[in-house]
């Protein structure tokens, strides 16, 4: 009983550790500790209590990791604080299920070899980012991001960064029981810290690899407003005018100044329809001024009568504003869950004020869409949570995309680790997309982020303000924006292929032993 405590708690505490690793901590160590830890107790010889540990390691990771989500829930969904960390409770029980099911099979198939715990990890995470739309929050490749191992995102993605973090961490995992099993292992000992020296060795020397060059003969200078309008306001029919005073000011100072000027996500809390004179006029004096302009809206489709959260560009001399079949017009795919949309929601809207959130009857644009196209250079639009789907944003990468452009509201989530951790997985897309970043969001965090995952200009956080930049877009490509992750799937089956075949031959071997005893 006492020894099941030991392993709970030590779940419970490798578990939390995790969240160290993540911005706006940024401790990447403790994401191999916290691994270590799930790995050790996953090798528990009693299975019942490992999946337990397992459980508690991810609910305690999960819990601390996103108890961010409390905040709109609580403060903006109207539900008692009891109940939004209930609500984030469950949903960490349910993530937990992910590691459990990673525990479980690699005891259900007596898993040893090294190179399959990666590759098992890497199917979980898989089932995680995409089931049920996926919540691929946390993903461990986040936190290497400043590490020496940041060179393997160009190549593989966060997906393959995760893969290694996760590898080195079952390396060392398998050092630690060597040593205390069988301290005279040392061939084993020799061979685990080799492999693990030369993966580590060459994903440093990745990371002084350079994917892509600087056009510094084309340039924008580009201006992001930061209206940090109050969550508890914004939609507020009274509140309105104040907002578009706010944006209205900033945008006025820029004219003529800056090339572009970008609004964050729905920086006018009112249908775009009902100002769309007022947007024409903006654009008019825009178009004097030498000066576009990138608004996120929320858009009725008057057609089809549903409503969009959207991104337009104002003053565009080759395609100007229109409200209806714009095609200089981004569309969000992926909605946020009870945030943007409500599952079932016939079913669940009646229950109270947590299943209606403002603004949260979106529907979905299509998951390709063109680039916007701005001065002549053209923008891969992200919208909020978007920015997180790493392939998502790859394959609307086109050959002639300059930046990547993300916009956001990160109000819903106030003084938390919640945009930290936002803002980590924007610079990870600049990393391994090998683009420019261009983050315009309410309340912060609002930043210009080169093609190396740095952050070169950031505003304040919740101060009305702007930030202006001049950003050269890139040539080039890196490799894991030609393939994805196909090159680490194909790497991930061809391990899987041969653990399997030398899995069948011991099996056939031990039967054909026990045949013979017989």
């Amino acid at each position: 009983m006492m020894k099941n405590i030991f392993y709970y708690l030590t779940a419970l505490l490798t578990g939390a550790s995790g969240v160290l690793a993540f911005s706006p901590f940024d401790l990447w160590g403790f994401a191999y500790i916290s691994l270590i830890g799930l790995l050790l107790v996953a090798k528990i010889p009693q299975k019942k209590t490992a999946l337990w540990a397992t459980f508690c390691w991810g609910l305690s990771f999960f819990s601390l990791g996103v108890n961010w989500l409390h905040v709109s829930i609580h403060q903006f969904g109207g539900a008692s604080l009891i109940v939004s960390y209930l609500f984030v409770v469950i949903l960490s029980a349910y993530l937990a299920l992910y590691p459990v099911l990673f525990t479980y099979l690699i005891r259900r198939f007596h898993i040893e070899k090294l190179a399959m715990f990666p590759v098992i990890w890497t199917f979980t995470e898989f089932l995680r980012g995409w089931l049920l739309t996926g919540f691929p929050w946390l993903q461990f490749g986040y936190s290497q991001i400043d590490s020496p191992f940041a060179g393997l995102a160009p190549l593989f993605g966060v997906t393959g960064l995760t893969f290694f973090t996760m590898w080195a961490s079952a390396v060392i995992a398998s050092l630690l029981f060597a040593l205390f099993k069988s301290p005279r292992s040392i061939n084993l000992i020799v061979s685990h810290s080799l492999m693990l020296l030369v993966v580590a060795g060459l994903s440093y020397l990745a990371s002084y690899k350079t994917y892509t060059q600087p056009q510094t003969e084309r340039a924008l200078t580009i201006t992001l407003a930061q209206g940090n309008i109050e969550q508890n306001l914004k939609w507020d029919p009274q509140h309105l005018q104040n907002t578009l005073d706010i944006y209205w000011q900033q945008i006025y100072q820029h004219l003529g100044k800056s090339d572009l000027i970008i609004l964050p996500e729905s920086a006018f809390p009112i249908t775009e329809n009902n100002i769309a004179p007022l947007l024409m006029e903006l654009q008019q004096t825009a178009q004097a001024k030498g000066t576009e302009i990138i608004i996120g809206t929320v858009y009725a489709d008057r057609a089809i009568g549903k409503l969009f959260n959207s991104m337009i560009v104002l003053a565009n001399a080759q395609q100007p504003y229109q409200l209806d079949n714009n095609p200089n017009r981004y569309n969000k795919h992926h909605l946020v869950p009870f945030g943007e949309y409500v599952p079932l929601e016939q079913l669940l809207r009646p229950l109270g004020t947590i299943f209606n959130l403002p603004m949260s009857a979106f529907q979905a644009g299509d998951r390709l869409q063109s680039p916007l196209s701005s001065k002549g250079f053209y923008f891969t639009p992200a919208i909020c949570y978007e920015i997180i789907l790493g392939e998502q944003v790859r394959q609307n990468l086109k050959k002639n995309t300059d930046f990547i452009l993300t916009i956001s509201n990160d109000a819903w989530f106030g003084n938390s680790i919640g945009p930290w951790q936002h803002l980590q997985m924007a610079r990870m897309r600049a990393l391994e997309l090998g683009k420019p970043v261009i983050r315009a969001t309410n309340t912060g965090i609002t930043a210009f982020i080169n093609a190396q995952g740095k952050i070169i200009a950031q505003a304040p956080q919740f101060k009305q303000t702007t930030l202006t930049q001049k950003l050269s877009p890139v040539t080039g490509t890196t490799p894991y924006a030609l393939f994805g992750n196909k090159p680490l799937y194909i790497l991930s089956f061809l391990i899987l292929v041969s653990w399997g075949i030398g899995w069948l031959v011991e099996r056939k071997i031990k039967n054909s032993i026990n045949h013979k005893i017989r």
